[in-house]
């Protein structure tokens, strides 16, 4: 009987320090130059947000080719200055400046590249305009119409509350399950299946680095991709995925 008590004791042991150094990860959709223009999710909403939730690693929209100038820059200048980075007022405007004041980490995990980008570019118009492609042009089409339609009608695409839900991300995929289906493979490397393959890719290294150390980890892109990650992080059993609502909760009472 004392060896079963025992036995029972280091198990309970073991499997509360699992559950202690298991990380908590935070998927945050962000609506880029929307930050600017939308007061209920404005940089002063996203600054708040990020200070709450307190995170000991940052994972970001941010191609790691690009950026140690944006590093480099920013310690220089008290800005940034790199092109691509520059367009993304989340790293702009607010978490490299909160990096002068709270203790993070910032890691770049976007498997983007500007050739594949100029390369899907160029791949969408001619599609576009190939006469033997219309039927499937107008089918993207119509998706775009009824996400955006359904969207308009379910709740406000730039409230934080609603674009960290699973209803959110159900509408948006209506025009993604569309453009995935139709253009991935013809897209290669910029195909949204492809892309965000790539994407997840770093931010997998990343998880993997930190394992079980206990850390916070907050993973920050455009809201379309949030959906498509969950999907995943949901399949490991390393990690506790947190919700955006209680964080956002706590800045709603601080006002």
């Amino acid at each position: 009987m004392k060896f079963l008590v025992k036995v029972l004791c280091i198990c309970f042991v073991l499997t509360g320090c699992k559950e202690k150094t298991q990380n908590e990860v935070l998927v945050l959709g962000t609506i880029h130059g929307g930050h600017y223009t939308q007061e209920e999710f404005d940089l002063d909403v996203l600054t708040k947000l990020i200070k709450e939730i307190d995170p000991d690693v940052i994972l970001t929209e941010i191609p790691p080719d690009r950026f140690q100038e944006a590093v480099e820059g920013f310690k220089r200048d008290d800005s940034i200055s790199e092109p691509r980075v520059i367009r993304f007022p989340e790293y702009k405007d607010v978490i490299f400046p909160l990096s002068k004041t709270m203790n993070f980490e910032i890691i770049p995990t976007a498997g983007w590249t500007l050739p594949m980008a100029q390369e899907r570019q160029r791949k969408l118009r001619a599609i576009s305009r190939d006469s033997s492609r219309t039927k499937d042009w107008q089918e993207y089409l119509n998706a775009n119409r009824r996400s955006d339609s359904i969207m308009r009608a379910t709740g406000n695409r730039n409230d934080p509350y609603f674009i960290h839900t699973n209803t959110y991300d159900s509408i948006y995929n209506i025009r993604l399950q569309v453009y995935n289906r139709l253009f991935n493979v013809e897209l290669g490397l910029g195909g949204w299946d492809n892309i965000n393959i790539a994407h997840y890719w770093n931010i997998e290294k990343a998880l993997q680095k930190y394992k079980n150390q206990g850390k916070r980890i907050l993973i920050t892109y455009g809201a379309g991709h949030k959906g498509w990650f969950l999907k995943e992080l949901r399949l490991r059993d390393d990690i506790k995925l947190l919700e955006m609502k209680p964080f956002l909760d706590k800045i709603q009472v601080s006002e």
